[in-house]
């Protein structure tokens, strides 16, 4: 059998983590999940039996604890391969469990196949390249790159293990300790089905609110690029890239981004990308759907204005 991470948030498995589920039936074999301290309904994702882990201490994630609770898991169970989703999260625990079990770790996989040793696709250099590789050893532990594989639902008749995982005193010591919501609310970065983001063009801090204004209207969330939070303008929780968020909307608005291989990973989920900018060769018009080119500045009101038109 094979074991999946399964994340999750007010009773609902985050995207990823499908996209995690559906690559471990690759291994042809029945799929386990893990839930830490709750459970969610998995039936419809080809999952097998649901181990929910429950113990008082596990009110807010701990890295540490949640590695040992996998690894102790995949033991019982005799896993063939761990799977997790490539999230911040999941390629944290991952990375601890690799190092608590010395074995193999490959992150960010867009495609695997089943055999000794498993044979992974895996991105490297912020999403530029792909790199075949064999894992060798007795359980491949695996992050699926988000928002590369399709999620596919599979009927299953899922059985709920709960059980309490022996913990160690200092398997938490590093813990959440608080959640600061984003002032003003709205739309995760994440899930928002449209993005609108702005780059070293936009020009400063205020120069955002012709953007903020487009993605209100859009009903969708404000995106960055990286030179942006360096330069203090936005919080790095509005960072689209690499070492930022990892987007998958149906619509992404580059305003004034050049397009730097950096960026260009943490959009691959996009649908559809329009780009603004005055130079018809950066890196972005290139890769995107539909360009304008042009100033910003003034391109972007016009949208607004003309969104307000026709409503």
């Amino acid at each position: 059998m094979v074991l999946v991470l399964v994340e999750h948030a007010g009773g609902v498995p985050s995207d990823p983590s499908l996209q995690a589920l559906t690559m471990a039936r690759s291994f042809g074999e029945p799929v386990h999940a893990l839930l830490v301290r709750s459970s969610v309904d998995l039936s419809q994702h080809g999952v097998a039996v649901a181990h929910v882990a429950e113990h008082e201490a596990l009110d807010s994630f701990a890295p540490e604890a949640w590695a040992a609770i996998l690894g102790q898991l995949a033991d019982r169970l005799g896993a063939s391969g761990v799977l997790a989703a490539g999230t911040d999260r999941g390629n944290d625990v991952m990375a601890r469990v690799a190092a608590r079990t010395a074995l193999p770790l490959a992150t960010n996989c867009v495609a695997l196949e089943a055999g000794k040793p498993v044979r992974v696709t895996r991105q490297r250099w912020g999403g530029s390249l792909l790199e075949e590789a064999h894992l060798h050893g007795p359980r491949p532990l695996i992050t699926v790159a988000p928002h590369t594989v399709v999620a596919e639902p599979q009927t299953a008749e899922t059985k709920i293990d709960r059980f309490t995982p022996q913990l160690k005193g200092q398997e938490l010591v590093v813990r959440v300790s608080e959640r600061i919501s984003k002032a003003g609310g709205g739309i995760s970065l994440a899930e928002a089905k449209v993005v609108v983001s702005g780059g070293r063009g936009v020009g400063s801090k205020e120069g955002f609110d012709i953007i903020e204004e487009l993605a209100g209207l859009l009903g969708g969330a404000v995106g960055c690029s990286r030179v942006v939070t360096s330069a203090g303008w936005r919080p790095h929780t509005d960072q689209v890239g690499q070492t930022g968020t990892k987007v998958a909307p149906e619509v992404y608005i580059a305003c004034g981004i050049s397009g730097a291989t950096q960026h260009m990973a943490g959009l691959k989920g996009a649908k559809r990308i329009l780009a603004i900018n005055s130079d018809p060769q950066a890196p972005m018009m290139q890769n995107a759907d539909y360009t304008v080119v042009g100033d910003l500045k003034e391109i972007v009101p016009a949208i607004s204005a003309e969104i307000r038109t026709r409503r």
